[in-house]
Protein backbone atom coordinates (compact mmCIF):
# COMPACT_ATOMS: atom_id res chain seq x y z
CA UNK A 1 0.00 0.00 0.00
CA UNK A 2 1.20 3.40 -1.21
CA UNK A 3 0.11 6.17 1.24
CA UNK A 4 1.08 9.77 0.14
CA UNK A 5 -0.24 12.84 3.02
CA UNK A 6 0.46 16.25 0.93
CA UNK A 7 0.42 18.34 3.69
CA UNK A 8 2.65 22.10 5.40
CA UNK A 9 4.14 22.25 8.48
CA UNK A 10 1.61 24.99 10.10
CA UNK A 11 -1.75 22.47 9.46
CA UNK A 12 -3.15 21.24 12.16
CA UNK A 13 -5.08 18.35 10.89
CA UNK A 14 -2.06 17.19 8.82
CA UNK A 15 -0.44 16.59 12.20
CA UNK A 16 -3.64 15.09 13.17
CA UNK A 17 -3.56 12.90 10.27
CA UNK A 18 0.08 11.73 10.23
CA UNK A 19 -0.60 11.36 14.01
CA UNK A 20 -3.54 8.93 13.00
CA UNK A 21 -0.93 6.88 10.35
CA UNK A 22 1.82 6.50 12.93
CA UNK A 23 -1.22 5.15 15.77
CA UNK A 24 -1.62 2.50 13.34
CA UNK A 25 1.84 1.76 12.28
CA UNK A 26 1.02 2.96 8.76
CA UNK A 27 4.46 4.02 6.68
CA UNK A 28 3.26 7.19 4.65
CA UNK A 29 5.01 9.76 2.68
CA UNK A 30 4.97 12.72 3.92
CA UNK A 31 4.80 15.72 0.96
CA UNK A 32 5.78 19.42 2.22
CA UNK A 33 3.61 21.75 -0.71
CA UNK A 34 4.73 24.84 0.75
CA UNK A 35 8.44 24.25 -0.24
CA UNK A 36 7.99 21.85 -3.03
CA UNK A 37 5.88 23.61 -6.07
CA UNK A 38 5.77 20.60 -8.33
CA UNK A 39 4.03 18.08 -5.56
CA UNK A 40 1.58 21.03 -4.73
CA UNK A 41 0.94 21.28 -8.54
CA UNK A 42 0.78 17.60 -8.72
CA UNK A 43 -1.53 17.49 -5.46
CA UNK A 44 -3.96 20.00 -7.05
CA UNK A 45 -3.89 18.02 -10.42
CA UNK A 46 -5.16 15.01 -8.43
CA UNK A 47 -7.59 16.35 -6.24
CA UNK A 48 -8.71 19.71 -7.32
CA UNK A 49 -7.73 21.09 -4.10
CA UNK A 50 -5.49 23.63 -2.92
CA UNK A 51 -5.76 23.32 0.84
CA UNK A 52 -3.89 20.17 2.71
CA UNK A 53 -4.46 17.83 3.97
CA UNK A 54 -4.81 15.79 0.79
CA UNK A 55 -4.17 11.88 1.16
CA UNK A 56 -3.64 9.70 -1.61
CA UNK A 57 -3.54 5.85 -0.71
CA UNK A 58 -2.55 3.85 -4.05
CA UNK A 59 -5.13 5.47 -6.86
CA UNK A 60 -7.95 6.82 -3.89
CA UNK A 61 -7.54 10.51 -2.67
CA UNK A 62 -9.02 12.03 0.23
CA UNK A 63 -9.45 15.46 1.14
CA UNK A 64 -8.58 16.28 5.05
CA UNK A 65 -8.62 14.12 7.24
CA UNK A 66 -11.86 11.75 7.15
CA UNK A 67 -11.27 9.50 10.07
CA UNK A 68 -14.01 7.18 8.90
CA UNK A 69 -13.15 7.07 5.05
CA UNK A 70 -9.22 6.44 6.07
CA UNK A 71 -10.26 3.92 8.29
CA UNK A 72 -11.89 1.75 5.02
CA UNK A 73 -9.62 2.36 2.80
CA UNK A 74 -7.02 1.10 5.00
CA UNK A 75 -9.15 -1.36 6.54
CA UNK A 76 -8.55 -0.53 10.12
CA UNK A 77 -11.85 -1.38 11.87
CA UNK A 78 -12.46 -4.97 10.17
CA UNK A 79 -8.23 -5.45 11.90
CA UNK A 80 -9.36 -4.57 15.23
CA UNK A 81 -12.46 -6.33 14.76
CA UNK A 82 -11.06 -9.38 13.70
CA UNK A 83 -8.22 -8.88 16.83
CA UNK A 84 -10.97 -8.61 19.63
CA UNK A 85 -12.82 -11.64 18.27
CA UNK A 86 -9.71 -13.63 18.07
CA UNK A 87 -8.99 -12.98 22.51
Amino acid sequence: MNVKIYSTPGCPWCNVAKGFFKSHNIDFQDINVSIDEKAAQEMIKKSGQMGVPVIEIDDKIVIGFNKPVLEKILGINKIEDEKKNST
